[in-house]
């Protein structure tokens, strides 16, 4: 399996789980007390990993089960589909693994329940290990501490077409670096163009939203709160460009294949992809993939976004030495490197993306891309929120589309977004 970043954004599923006789917060049954000797039997669940990177794991095992005589460590992996059912039947049934591969958001509603061991309690000497924007990953809105180890990460820069910028007027090695410079360039292409060559192919997404640095939620992660001024204006620019055709005409269908369509024919000008795209032009557009240009994603912020992994560890675990000792090992910086060099991900330990894997071209397609978005990562923070889930982006995504449309102001469309954003908040609650 190859992990990208349209990945991470897809394995993003909701989850609500049937806990409330669980508790809502803390630890539940459990004891946040992780000391102790480590020993036992625990069983480590990961999430479609086992096709791909069996030796890797059962290598990992061994070495551990090693270094701890006395300790036996069970791997289950299971599929893709239905990974945050099972989650929630064995969550509910009682018979949720120690050790969990989990995402923010299917760890937001075992936090809740008392489920997920706060690690700002249980192991807090081994936060400084990791990137902060990584640590801060697993925290959950309205509660304190931090629930899963962060383990990898993913982000994705942006593909520009350098004759196409050059052509509009534009510096074809100073691409848009924040959102303001976007909208100039992205008008001043369409302008120059007649329309024909949009800069965008996708309408914004909470990403978009949080790297404009519109609040997106309050600290309680009670309320949604991207429809205060500073959304509104983001929407409002993207209006802009969608009736200057700056923003492409079909983006309020587009998928991420279609928007890639366009990036390829040169309908449009920028576009977020991996190494493996690079090879596709490499193939099927020459001139484009002679023209590439390699650029960080598009932030007022300052910081990009990553998508994290994480693995949690099950706060009424009996074996909780040995559940935080194994999740540890599993995400310490050696085995994220180590694993790092089997799949395109990034570790998320501090220090980890200094290495030359990740600082030194080569000339290849692929180190272009890794070294690119190594950089970027090192003060990346996650914006989706954690309690945002399919149905609220689709929400979203539906009100943005009148937006854009002009069946509503985008004031209107966000108070809309918002309010049905909320419903279904209080329905994970």
């Amino acid at each position: 399996m190859r992990i990208s970043r349209r990945a991470f954004a897809a394995a993003a599923v909701a989850v609500v789980l049937p806990l409330s006789a669980c508790g809502s917060g803390g630890e539940g049954g459990g004891t946040s007390d992780a000391s102790g000797k480590v020993e036992g039997d625990i069983t480590f669940q990961t999430w479609n990993l086992r096709a791909n990177f069996k030796p890797y794991f059962e290598g990992l095992i061994a070495e551990f089960e090693k270094k701890h005589p006395g300790t036996e460590v069970k791997w289950v992996d299971q599929p893709a589909e239905g990974y945050a059912d099972k989650i929630s039947a064995d969550a509910a049934g009682g018979t949720l693994p120690d050790v969990v591969n989990v995402s923010p958001d299917l760890v937001a509603p075992l936090a809740k329940a008392g489920l997920a061991l706060d690690l700002d309690k249980a192991a807090p000497q081994y936060r400084k290990e990791y990137l902060p924007g990584a640590w801060a990953g697993h925290r959950i809105p309205g509660l304190p501490g931090t629930y899963a180890f962060p383990w990898y990460l993913n982000t994705g820069p942006l593909f520009y077409n350098k004759s196409l910028f050059k052509e509009a007027g534009l510096d074809p090695d100073k691409p848009p670096t924040t959102y303001g410079d976007l909208f100039t360039d992205a008008l001043r292409l369409a302008k120059k163009s007649g329309g024909k060559v949009a800069t965008l192919a996708n309408v914004p997404t909470i990403e978009d939203f949080g790297r404009y640095g519109v609040p997106l939620m309050n600290k309680e992660g009670t309320a949604f709160t991207f429809n205060d001024g500073k959304g509104v204006e983001l929407l409002t620019k993207y209006k802009e460009l969608y009736d200057a055709k700056a923003l492409d005409p079909q983006a309020l269908t587009a998928t991420p294949e279609s928007s890639g369509k366009k990036f390829l024919t040169g309908a449009v000008a920028m576009n977020p992809g991996s190494a493996l795209d690079l090879g596709n032009f490499k193939k099927q557009a020459p001139s484009l993939y002679e023209n590439i240009g390699i650029t960080d994603q598009i932030t007022s912020t300052g910081h990009v976004n990553m998508y994290v992994m994480g693995v949690m560890v099950n706060a009424q675990s009996k074996r909780k030495p040995a559940a935080v000792a194994f999740a540890h090992f599993v995400t310490d910086a050696a085995h994220q490197m180590s694993f790092a060099k089997k799949v395109a991900i990034f570790p998320s330990t501090a220090g980890s993306l200094d290495d030359p894997y990740f600082t030194e071209e080569d000339g290849t397609d692929e180190t272009r891309v890794r070294v690119a978005a190594a950089k970027s990562l090192k003060t990346a923070v996650n914006y989706t929120p954690v309690l945002f889930s399919e149905q609220m982006k689709i929400a979203l995504r539906n009100e943005v589309a009148k937006a854009l449309q002009g069946k509503q102001s985008p004031k209107e469309a966000l108070d809309n977004a918002v309010k049905e954003c909320d419903r279904l908040l209080t329905q994970q609650s």
